[in-house]
């Protein structure tokens, strides 16, 4: 498999969800058929869930077999000498009609040890709020077990959780052991370790269209949760044609790029690159061949594409790992 590399657009894999709705449609243009459409995966290698490459020479091809082939050249020779073929980031959409279940992700140590899983570090770029819309991030003082089991029980949770009211370009950051929910009325751009281990801790008591209640996992979370006070929101600058610092952590790095015309990437081929395009339109040019985009467009730029221009007036957010 020689083909020459290109930037890669895959295939959406969409997820009906309790609390999903149309947006993901009217919004960003994703082909959904259901109308409680929660999540676009945009780009997966999660077991079942490996995304399908949607352009170009290697369009039908699953990602980890292009990844099987060409490690290096597609993840990048450092991300390669760490994680081996394995692609470590997950990226959606995801659109709440209704609120999610409050929720916490395990750590590395404790996703390793039950489930032989990434702990699930994630981030969250706010695409649309309507007005009064809000997120769960975490408690509003230091907290503890016993305080925390005993509000579950008596349905008063959400006194000691961190409400915030968010509008459009907020970011927040959220650590494992991190308790949260993305209220209704949000549609969200989401950054994450390849995982999709999730401890469910109180789901409002809703049933499905069958009255069944969704499984929580309140004995599993207990050791997983931070019960700590912690900042969640992330202030970042908007220099147009920059590539502003949003995120960088261990896991991934997610800078913010306000595109007015032109602007020259040049890369060192040590990590990948993933555009995804939260307004606007734009285009990748490579040695002369462009690659056009729009609001809602996830592109991966193999870590072998060292040098490109990105063209247009959109709002980007770039992701990678240093």
């Amino acid at each position: 498999m020689q083909t020459k590399l290109y930037p890669l657009q895959f295939e959406p894999i969409l997820k009906e969800r309790i609390w999903g709705g149309e947006k993901l449609k009217t919004f960003l243009n994703k082909p959904i058929v259901s109308p409680i459409t929660g999540e676009s995966w945009e780009l997966s290698t999660v077991k079942g869930d490996c995304s399908v490459i949607a352009n170009g020479d290697f369009k039908g091809v699953e990602l980890m077999e292009l990844i099987e082939n060409q490690p290096a050249e597609i993840l990048g020779t450092a991300v390669y000498q760490k994680f081996g073929k394995q692609f470590p980031l997950l990226f959606k959409f995801l659109d709440a009609r209704e609120d999610l279940s409050i929720q916490v992700h395990p750590n590395d140590a404790l996703a390793q040890e039950r489930h032989n899983s990434f702990g699930k570090t994630e981030m969250w770029y706010v695409m649309q709020a309507d007005p009064k819309s809000r997120l769960i991030v975490g408690f509003k003082e230091d907290s503890n077990a016993t305080e925390y089991l005993e509000k579950l029980e008596n349905k008063e949770l959400l006194t000691i959780l961190d409400t915030k009211e968010v509008q459009k370009g907020d970011v927040f950051f959220l650590e494992t052991g991190t308790v949260h929910a993305i209220g209704a009325g949000l549609v969200i751009a989401e950054i994450q370790q390849t995982s999709d281990i999730t401890y469910r801790l109180y789901d409002f008591d809703r049933v499905d269209a069958h009255g069944n209640t969704r499984e929580l996992h309140v004995d599993l979370a207990l050791d997983a949760i931070n019960y700590k006070k912690v900042n969640t929101q992330k202030q970042y600058t908007k220099l147009v044609n920059q590539s502003n610092t949003m995120v960088d952590c261990p896991y991934f790095t997610t800078n913010y790029i306000p595109l007015q015309g032109d602007m020259v990437i040049s890369k060192t081929g040590e990590s990948f690159s993933v555009y995804m395009v939260v307004d606007g339109c734009f285009s990748i040019d490579i040695n002369g061949v462009e690659y056009k985009y729009q609001t809602g467009d996830t592109v991966l730029v193999p870590a072998a594409l060292q040098s490109f221009t990105l063209s247009g007036n959109a709002s980007l957010l770039e992701i990678y790992i240093s």
